[in-house]
């Protein structure tokens, strides 16, 4: 529901500590705590709809709990970013986000928005476009060098391993991470959690966020009430513990798994972090 997925492609996300500061960004922002190219909707990966209002939010003015608005340029936001096929001319249709790892160049999004189980490989074109609006990309395209998901989910997309964690080339020498610095990994850290999400419908060049409390949906997946989650979302970390000093928060979950992150627009799903996901961790990292 959520990514523009091509074909029939999946979701997923992460946590990453992290890191570098980023120069020109605003201080912490006050919060409540692809209808192009190949891809088909699925999920939440590019069907496309109406464009929520930007309402960018001042100081004095915090979002309602559970509505989308427009968030500000931050440290926090700019390691969120866009997802492409080949470059950034046609439709974005998935959202993804750094996660802290050794090699300092990794991404956390869902899984049906990197694998293609029509031809059992994952996408090999993707970049992805960090902090990205109306055009503007403040570091550049980075290419996706390689793909990780679970062989259980390439092989019949089991909805409790929507996840996958991607590569990235370095540019200019320098990784990602370096950059923009990385989200810690939450494994096992309950359903009940106080997250903000935040994502690109593909109806729009500007992410949206929102905050609210997550539940449990099942034993394998958690769920949100989020307005105006649509289409180009699927991917969208789940973030918990932001703490500005550290410039880093937890990513407990990716907006995906149940129906591919919802068939609504207003409630979300995401695959619960356990054991499984912490293994892809380590073998994304082991095979980078």
């Amino acid at each position: 529901m959520r990514s523009l997925a091509r074909k029939s492609i999946l979701p997923l996300t992460l946590v990453i500590v992290g890191a570098a500061a980023v120069v020109g960004y605003a201080a912490e922002e006050t919060h409540p705590s692809r209808t192009t190219g190949g891809h088909t909707g699925y999920g939440k990966s590019g069907e496309s709809g109406d464009a929520p209002q930007d309402q960018e939010p001042s100081a004095t003015a915090v979002p309602q709990d559970g509505n989308a608005y427009t968030p500000r340029r931050t440290e926090e936001n700019a390691r969120i970013g866009t997802v492409f096929e080949k470059d950034d001319h046609g439709a974005h249709f998935c959202t993804a986000s750094v996660v802290q790892s050794p090699s300092r160049n990794m991404l956390i999004t869902a899984a049906h928005c990197a694998f293609d189980p029509d031809t059992g490989k994952p996408v090999d074109d993707l970049v992805f476009a960090p902090d990205y609006r109306n055009g503007d990309k403040p570091t550049g395209l980075w290419k996706v060098n390689k793909v990780v998901v679970d062989d259980r989910w390439a092989k019949s997309q089991d909805e409790d391993l929507d996840v996958a964690f991607l590569s990235l080339d370095s540019k200019d020498g320098k990784e990602i991470q370096d950059i923009l610095g990385g989200n810690t990994l939450g494994i096992d850290r309950g359903f009940d959690n106080e997250v903000k999400i935040t994502g690109y419908p593909t109806s729009r060049d500007t992410p949206i966020s929102c905050q609210n409390r997550s539940t449990k949906f099942s034993d394998t997946q958690m769920r949100i009430q989020c307005t105006d989650f649509e289409g180009g979302t699927s991917g969208s970390p789940w973030l918990a513990d932001y703490d500005p000093k550290s410039h880093t928060g937890t990513v407990i979950g990716v907006l995906g798994g149940h129906e591919g992150g919802g068939d609504e627009d207003d409630v979300s799903y995401a695959a619960y972090f356990d054991e499984d996901i912490a293994n892809l961790y380590k073998r994304a990292q082991d095979e980078d």
